[in-house]
């Protein structure tokens, strides 16, 4: 169970939103129409990720993106588009069913956290489930950041 922790990127970040004067907190933003470019870029690469189209998925980021994640240790490493690719074929590997189910998206200027829920499973370990939570950053319309958390236990 420890290498399924290991291996699966995404994470959770308790995200700050500022709260106006009624207390109001920004909604999961649900509905396509009203999207900004930096939660499209995220769907987009949750929608290859589905498909295990790692290439398309590594190409939402830009060519070099640092990564912060359990499965690289606690400090943000630099990796590029290829070893993303590597990365989650050798995941897609050993979990052929893999999949993430996006619950909420939420964006506040170049920043966008997705909630979600991956799955999957193997023979080693059967099936599994695990809340996951992503705040990417982006420039240019590309990911530059990627801080991924969720529980190693």
């Amino acid at each position: 169970m420890k290498q399924l922790f290991i291996l699966i990127s995404a994470g959770c970040l308790v995200a700050a939103f500022a709260c106006n004067n009624t207390q109001q907190q920004p909604a999961p933003a649900t509905d396509s129409t009203h999207t900004t470019a930096g939660e499209q870029v995220a769907r987009q690469l949750f929608d290859a990720f589905n498909r295990h189209d790692w290439a398309q998925m590594a190409a939402c980021y830009a060519d070099t993106a640092l990564f912060l994640d359990p499965s690289f240790g606690k400090e943000y490493v630099t990796k590029t588009r290829q070893q993303t690719i590597a990365k989650y074929t050798e995941m897609a590997a050993m979990f052929p069913d893999i999949k993430d189910d996006v619950k909420a998206v939420y964006a506040a200027g170049d920043h966008v956290t997705v909630e979600f829920v991956s799955s999957g499973s193997s023979a080693q370990t059967g099936a599994w489930q695990l809340p996951i939570c992503t705040v990417f950053t982006l420039q240019q319309g590309k990911i530059i950041k990627d801080a991924t958390y969720y529980d190693q236990e």
